[in-house]
Order: C-alpha cells, then structure tokens, then sequence
C-alpha cells in the first residue's frame, strides 16, 4: 500500500509538468498565429468585404458575425472594422446585438485561454508593464468593478485587455459581466458611425431635402451618442486613478 502510494505521488508532478509544457506550447502557437495573422496578412481589407457580404444572408448572417468577431477577438485581429462594418451591413439594433455577443464571448475566450494556457507566454509578454501591475492591484482589491472601469475607458486595447485580466485574480462569470455591460457604451458608438455612414450614401443619392433632414437626423443621433460616451468614459478615467491610487498606496493609475 505503501509503495503504490508513493508511485502515485512520483508521478503527480511528473503529469503536472506534462501538461503545463502542453499549455506553453498551445499559447505559444497562439502568439505566433497572433503576429501572422494581423502583421502579415491583409486582415482589414478580408474583414471590411466580409461585413459587406454577411449583412445579405439574414440570421444567419448575423450568426456567421459573431463566430468571427470571436475568432477575430483570440486572434488580436482589429474588431473595429468589424463593429463599424456590424452597423453597416444590419442596422444600429441587430449590429449593436451581434458585437455585443460577439465581443463579449470572445473576451471570455481570451481571458480563458490566458487563464489555463497561454498565462506563461502572455506573463512574459505584458506582466512587467507598469499599467498592468496597477491593474492587477486594483483588480486584486475591488475586482470586476475595476474590469467594468477598464472597458468603459480602456487603459489597455480591447484585445491585450483580455488576455491581460486572465491572469488577475477576478473570477470568470463577474468578468464577463462586467466586460459586457462595460463596453455597452463604446459599442452602440462605433455601430452608429457604422450605420451613419452607410445612410449618409443612401442619402446622398435622394432628392436634396430629404437628404438635409436625413443627415441632420444622423448627426444629431451621432453626436448625442458621442457625447454620452466622452462622459461615461471621463467618469471611468476619475474613478480608475482613485481606484488605482487606493489599490497602491497614493499613487494613480496610469491611463
């Protein structure tokens, strides 16, 4: 009994060490996708004619979105051009739907992967950046209400964000939350420029006062969404700094 107990007990840390140089490899192989793909290939011209084309084929379309928008979230491709084209090709309503499952699922995504694969690989890359050493602070003291601050007025890109609060100590489902209902405000903006530039053309192409009173219509909308969100993210940035300051001793978080 004895001797079966200590086999048992030799080969834990031998299978613990397996497995943590299969999670080095998978992130590692992800970094290098990463850089490829978004250094190397034309992803924003793919990304702009694939808005164009799925906005024609219904539910369907808007599902097709929200696997790429995730993929594109993993990948660290720009899912800007995705939200403007979002509002482009299915209106402010079902596009601001679409990027919002679609970035928020890919957050998620991202923060697991940093969390169960890639922590080394990514600790190497940004753990010693002093933006994120404040950020694991205050996540460490008020955790997902400093996420929901971030994504109203992000300190870091969307996309390293994700990656980077996979290794902070917030648990999974208050992050996500927190990432969803945080970037409410700077989707519906990027959707609406989406959507305004599409009807801006269409527009153009009526008769002279139906296009004034279009254009008025979208501008007015445009600058009240723009507006909101300045404030929102204006409060963010306060509340960030005495968060950071809290979290640290005195000192601010940058932003």
């Amino acid at each position: 009994m004895t001797d079966a107990t200590d086999s048992s007990s030799s080969e834990s840390p031998a299978r613990s060490s397996s497995a943590g140089k299969w999670k080095l490899i998978v992130g590692g192989l992800l970094v290098i996708g990463l850089i490829i793909a978004s250094r190397v290939l034309p992803v924003g011209d793919w990304l702009d004619a694939f808005s164009e084309r799925v906005g024609d084929l219904g539910p369907r379309g808007i599902v097709i979105f929200v696997d790429v928008y995730v993929v594109a979230t993993v990948l660290f491709l720009p899912g800007s051009l995705l939200t403007l084209g979002a509002g482009f090709a299915f209106g402010v309503a079902r596009g601001f739907l679409a990027v919002s499952a679609g970035a928020t699922m890919g957050a998620a995504a991202a923060f697991l992967i940093a969390r169960h694969f890639a922590r080394d690989a990514v600790s190497r890359k940004f753990g010693s950046n002093a933006r994120f050493s404040a950020v694991d602070r205050a996540v460490g003291r008020e955790g997902a209400k400093i996420v929901f601050l971030l994504r109203l007025s992000p300190v870091f890109p969307f996309n390293a964000l994700n990656y980077l609060l996979g290794l902070t100590s917030v648990r999974f489902w208050p992050y996500v939350f927190a990432s969803w209902s945080g970037m409410l405000p700077g989707t519906l903006l990027y959707v609406y420029l989406g959507y305004a530039g599409k009807a801006g053309l269409a527009a153009a192409s009526g008769d002279a006062e139906t296009s004034a009173l279009k254009y008025a219509y979208l501008a007015a909308g445009l600058l009240a969404t723009l507006g909101v969100t300045i404030y929102v993210t204006r409060l963010a940035r306060r509340a960030l700094r005495q968060a950071g300051g809290a979290a640290s001793g005195g000192g601010d978080m940058p932003a």
